[in-house]
C-alpha cells in the first residue's frame, strides 16, 4: 500500500506503484487531475469530503480527453482502456468534465465518491463492463449525476445513490444489463431516465434486462434543454419527470416510489412516469417490460404516460391518480 499526503502527487505514486497499485490518500485537499494508466488499481480516500480532489497542477499532455469534448475540458479521475479499477471514499469537485470518467474499463467500481459540481457529468461510465456505482452522491452537472452510456453488457449496479441538480440523476444510456436499486433522485430534470438511441458515428444501442426498483423519485422540476448552453442543452427539453423507460426492452420497474414532481418548463414527456418508443431515432418501440407495484402520485401534468402497445407489457399493482391511457390496467387509485 503507498499513503499519499496532502501535498504529495497521487499520479506519481500511481505510476511508480504500476500494475496492482493500492493508494491510500490521507484526508486533505489534492490539486491535481489523475490519470489511471494500469490494471487492478484501487484508489481510496478517508471518505466524502475529508479527501477532496480539485483542478491544480500539471497535467499529463496525454491524458484521455472525455468523450465529445475538447482537449482543455478536464476530468478528475480518468481510466481509458484497464481492468479492474476500484475508487471510494472521497469527493471529486470542480472540473470542467466529469467527476470520474473511465472509458473501456472492465470492472470499475465507484463506492463512497462524492462527485460535486463537476461541468459536464459526476460519474461517467462509457464502453465498460462489470460497472459498480454505490453509496455515491452526484450533484451540479450539466447532463447526468451517474451515467453509464454504451455499455451493453454492464453487468452491474446503480445502488444507493444519491443524484440532485443534475439534468438527468442517473442516465441510462444505451447500456444493458445493470441493476438500478434504492437511489434517491431529486431537483434533476428527470430522476432516472433509461434511454435506447442511436446515435451517428456512436456503437450499437440498445437497453434491456435491466432492473429498476426501490428507488425514491421526489422534486424532480428543473428544466433542461431549454438553453443552447444550459442544463442538457444536447437533448429535447425534460422537465418534472421522475422515471422514463424510452425504447426499452425486457426491462423491470418494481416498487418505486414516484411522486412531486412537477415541470417547471417545455417537457416532451407528459408525465412523472413515462414509457414511449424512440424509433423515430434509430431504436426501438418499448417492448416486453414489466411494470409491477410501484407507488406513482401528486405529480403534474400526469402519474403516468404509456405510449407503448400496452399487450406488449406486464402491467400490475400500481398505485396512480391519473394517466394516460384512462382505460390501462394494471392502474389503481
Amino acid at each position: 500500500m503507498h499513503v499519499v499526503k496532502p501535498g504529495e502527487s497521487i499520479q506519481r505514486a500511481l505510476d511508480e506503484s504500476g500494475p496492482g497499485a493500492e493508494i491510500l490518500l490521507e484526508e486533505g485537499v489534492y490539486a491535481e487531475t489523475v490519470w489511471i494508466r494500469h490494471d487492478d488499481v484501487t484508489l481510496r480516500g478517508a471518505g466524502m469530503g475529508r479527501t477532496v480532489l480539485v483542478p491544480g497542477g500539471d497535467v499529463l499532455p496525454d491524458i484521455p480527453k472525455l468523450h465529445d469534448a475538447d482537449a482543455s475540458v478536464l476530468s478528475g479521475i480518468s481510466a481509458n482502456g484497464v481492468a479492474r479499477l476500484k475508487v471510494s471514499g472521497l469527493t471529486v469537485r470542480g472540473f470542467t468534465g466529469a467527476g470520474v470518467y473511465a472509458h473501456t474499463v472492465t470492472g470499475v467500481s465507484v463506492r463512497e465518491v462524492e462527485a460535486a459540481d463537476n461541468a459536464v457529468w459526476g460519474v461517467y461510465l462509457r464502453e465498460s463492463s462489470g460497472c459498480e456505482v454505490v453509496a455515491c452522491r452526484a450533484y451540479g452537472t450539466q447532463y447526468g449525476g451517474i451515467a453509464l452510456s454504451f455499455c451493453p453488457d454492464a453487468g452491474g449496479e446503480v445502488t444507493g445513490n444519491e443524484v440532485l441538480r443534475n439534468a438527468f440523476g442517473i442516465f441510462v444510456d444505451n447500456s444493458s444489463r445493470t441493476r438500478v436499486l434504492r437511489n434517491s433522485c431529486h431537483e434533476n430534470a428527470i430522476g432516472i431516465m433509461l434511454l435506447n438511441q442511436v446515435y451517428e458515428g456512436e456503437p450499437e444501442g440498445g437497453v434491456s434486462d435491466c432492473l429498476v426498483a426501490g428507488n425514491e423519485l421526489f422534486g424532480n422540476n428543473l428544466a433542461a434543454g431549454i438553453q443552447p448552453d444550459g442544463l442538457g442543452a444536447a437533448g429535447p427539453p425534460i422537465s418534472g419527470v421522475g422515471l422514463a423507460l424510452i425504447g426499452t426492452h425486457r426491462v423491470s420497474v418494481v416498487d418505486n416510489r414516484i411522486h412531486g414532481n412537477h415541470p417547471s418548463g417545455e417537457s416532451v414527456m407528459g408525465a412523472a412516469f413515462t414509457v414511449g418508443s424512440s424509433k423515430d431515432w434509430g431504436g426501438d418501440d418499448a417492448l416486453d417490460n414489466h411494470i409491477l407495484w410501484n407507488r406513482i402520485s401528486g405529480n403534474s401534468p400526469l402519474d403516468y404516460q404509456l405510449g407503448c402497445d400496452l399487450d406488449r407489457q406486464t402491467i400490475w399493482g400500481n398505485r396512480a391518480d391519473k394517466g394516460e391511457p384512462v382505460d390501462a390496467k394494471g392502474w389503481n387509485p
